[in-house]
């Protein structure tokens, strides 16, 4: 029988999977501080929009500063170390591969400082989520041709999304959600226009590509996406939430392959099943406690 909370974690995978095919078409059209700040600036103008129409309540100060260090931890720094790496040169993919880490470095983490438990069969699941992501990618990925020094740009999205997802768990439970991620955009714009006024890139180029790609990252990454993301967290334990990460790749390469003609290799297939299993592992054993 259909359960559409069942079915959240598959559509947020399938909408998250997007981002990097939304900024392999836009990049060529805008430098990355220029895409961020106007996905930002239209991320804050629909939440305005939504929190007025639906009459949502204030946030108290507290709430507010922890909502804005999420906003630079999950927006900031994972969206910004995304395209960052993306524009200066490493391929998508490779950045998939990194980004991938995360359920893995989750999952240590709330393991020892927060009190959360892992099965052995959970952290071999982890751990084969992993070398699945490892084989949809390098099977279809010339490593050789990485261009190392954009690689700290993937750490900082590592880094974001993971301590961000954690941070968020900690201090923005029950918070009013509209307000609480109006306010962790408003800080990533901290982050975006600085570097779109310092960046030296060439003047945005207003192609259908460009506005289709922004208009898609803005309504369904940063609004439909993020709620759903934060919907999980709120409701799961963090490395359970993690652990849908190791699908995105996946989907990432099933969506070129179908949109850019990409080949799909027996070993990328053959990736993918191992990342299916092993959220299939880290979601159905019963002993990850919430934070």
């Amino acid at each position: 029988m259909f359960s559409l909370k069942k079915s959240i974690p598959f559509f947020f995978v399938l909408l998250w999977s997007t981002g990097f095919i939304g900024a392999k078409y836009g990049l060529p059209y805008a430098g990355t501080g220029d895409f961020l700040s106007l996905r930002g600036i239209g991320n804050v103008l629909v939440f305005v929009f939504l929190i007025i129409l639906l009459k949502q309540p204030k946030l108290t100060l507290s709430q507010i500063l922890h909502s804005m260090i999420t906003g630079l931890l999950i927006h900031g720094a994972y969206l910004g170390g995304v395209f960052g790496a993306i524009e200066q040169g490493i391929p998508a993919g490779v950045t998939a591969i990194i980004v991938g880490l995360q359920p893995l470095l989750t999952a240590f983490i709330a393991l020892y400082l927060f009190n959360e438990s892992l099965t052995k069969k959970q952290l071999v699941a982890l751990v084969g989520g992993v070398i699945g992501i490892g084989l949809v990618v390098a099977s279809q990925v010339d490593l050789s041709r990485v261009n190392y020094s954009a690689l700290i740009f993937a750490v900082i999205a590592l880094l974001g999304i993971t301590i961000g997802t954690l941070y968020q768990k900690i201090f923005c439970q029950n918070q009013p959600l509209l307000p609480s991620v109006l306010w962790q955009y408003i800080a990533s714009l901290l982050v975006f226009l600085p570097i779109s006024y310092f960046q030296v890139a060439p003047d945005i180029n207003w192609q259908p590509e460009f506005i289709s790609a922004l208009l898609w990252l803005i309504l369904g990454l940063s609004v439909v996406s993020i709620l759903l993301l934060l919907y999980m967290i709120e409701h799961g334990a963090a490395a359970k939430v993690s652990s849908y990460f190791y699908l995105v790749p996946p989907a990432t390469a099933l969506e070129a392959w179908l949109l850019f003609d990409e080949t799909l290799t027996i070993v990328s297939i053959c990736g993918m099943i191992l990342c299916v299993f092993s959220v299939y592992i880290l979601t159905h054993v019963k002993k990850i406690k919430t934070l």
